[in-house]
C-alpha cells in the first residue's frame, strides 16, 4: 500500500511545482503545532515540499517525561532528558518514520530531507540510527545545525548509507559554527560528495554574506535552502520584503538556470498564528516567480 500512496503523493507534488521550482516548509516553521496538525496544515496550503524537523518527531510527550526526585539538579534532568531520547532513538521502530512517510504522502507532500542536527555527544551508534530514520522516511539528505568539526566523523556515515548530509548555518560567526563561508570550506574540504550545504539564506545575510553570490558559486552542492527574510544591519528577522535578504532573486536563480534544490520556507518572525504567516510567505514565493 505505501507503493502507491508514494506515487500518488509525488505525482501531487509535481502538480505543485511553481515555474519548475519546489517550494515547501521546514517544518520548524510550524513549532506552535504538532506534526499531526501540521501535516494537514500543509497540505491545505497547497505546499508540496517538505524538510521535517526533528523536533516534531521526537517531542516531549513521545519521548516521556524524566522521573527524578524535585531535589535534582538542573544539570541531573537534563542529562536524564538527554538519556532518555538517546534510548527512544535507538528503540522506536523504524515503522513510526514510515507512517509519517505515508501520512505526509497522502496530504500531496514530499519529504525531501530530515532535519537532524548530530552533536559530538551522539553515540556512533545514536549517529548510524539516525540514517537509518531518514531512509525510513523515504529521503536521502540529512540537514544538520551541527558543529564544524563533526564533519569528519559524519562522513563515513553518509557514505555508507548513501545519505548526504547538507550542513545549516546561522548568523552568529563563532568557532565551530557554520555562519562564513570559511566554515563550510573546512567542512567540505578534501571529504565526499555526501558532504553538502543547506544554505540559510537568511542566515546567510544577518551574518553580512552575499548568498545569491553564495549560491551562483556553490550551487553543485547546495541541497537545500532555507528562506527567511533578515537585516544586514542587526540581524533582524522581519516580514518578508522589509529586510535585504536576496528572497526573489535566488528564487529566480533556480527557475532561470533550472536549479532543482528545494527552497524551504522557514517562519521566524514575529506575526500572527503560522499558517497565516506561511501563507503568505509562500504567497510571496508565488509573486516573485511570476515576475
Amino acid at each position: 500500500m505505501a507503493g502507491p500512496l508514494s506515487r500518488l503523493g509525488r505525482a501531487r507534488a509535481q502538480d505543485r511545482r511553481i515555474a519548475g521550482v519546489r517550494i515547501g516548509a521546514q517544518t520548524y516553521s510550524f513549532r506552535s503545532m504538532s506534526l499531526d496538525e501540521t501535516i494537514p496544515a500543509m497540505g491545505r496550503l497547497g505546499l508540496g515540499w517538505c524538510e521535517l524537523w526533528q523536533g516534531q518527531v521526537e517531542a516531549a510527550d513521545v519521548i516521556g517525561n524524566v522521573d527524578l526526585p524535585d531535589t535534582a539538579s538542573r544539570q541531573e534532568r537534563s542529562a536524564a532528558r538527554r538519556t532518555r531520547l538517546r534510548d527512544w532513538r535507538l528503540s522506536v521502530p523504524l515503522d513510526h518514520f514510515r507512517d509519517i512517510r505515508r501520512r505526509f504522502d497522502a496530504a500531496g507532500v514530499t519529504l525531501t530531507a530530515y532535519n537532524l542536527s548530530f552533536q559530538h555527544d551522539f553515540t556512533d551508534e545514536e549517529i548510524d540510527r539516525g540514517f537509518e530514520m531518514a531512509k525510513a522516511l523515504g529521503v536521502d539528505v540529512i540537514t544538520a545545525s551541527s558543529p564544524v568539526s563533526i564533519a569528519g566523523r559524519l562522513d563515513p556515515f553518509a557514505q555508507r548509507h548513501e545519505v548526504t548530509v547538507g550542513f545549516h548555518n546561522h548568523s552568529r560567526i563563532a568557532d565551530d559554527e557554520f555562519a562564513a563561508p570559511d566554515s563550510f570550506e573546512d567542512a567540505l574540504r578534501g571529504r565526499s560528495n555526501r558532504l553538502a550545504i543547506n544554505l540559510d539564506i537568511g542566515h546567510f545575510t544577518g551574518a553580512g554574506f552575499d548568498a545569491l553570490a553564495y549560491l551562483d558559486q556553490h550551487h553543485a552542492r547546495v541541497v537545500s535552502l532555507h528562506l527567511k527574510d533578515k537585516t544586514r544591519e542587526g540581524d533582524r528577522d522581519v516580514p518578508w520584503g522589509e529586510g535585504d535578504t536576496p528572497i526573489v532573486e535566488v528564487l529566480r536563480r533556480l527557475r532561470d538556470r533550472r536549479w532543482d534544490i528545494p527552497a524551504h520556507i522557514e517562519y521566524e518572525y514575529r506575526g500572527e498564528d503560522a499558517v497565516t504567516e506561511i501563507a503568505r510567505c509562500f504567497d510571496y514565493c508565488r509573486r516573485a516567480l511570476a515576475g
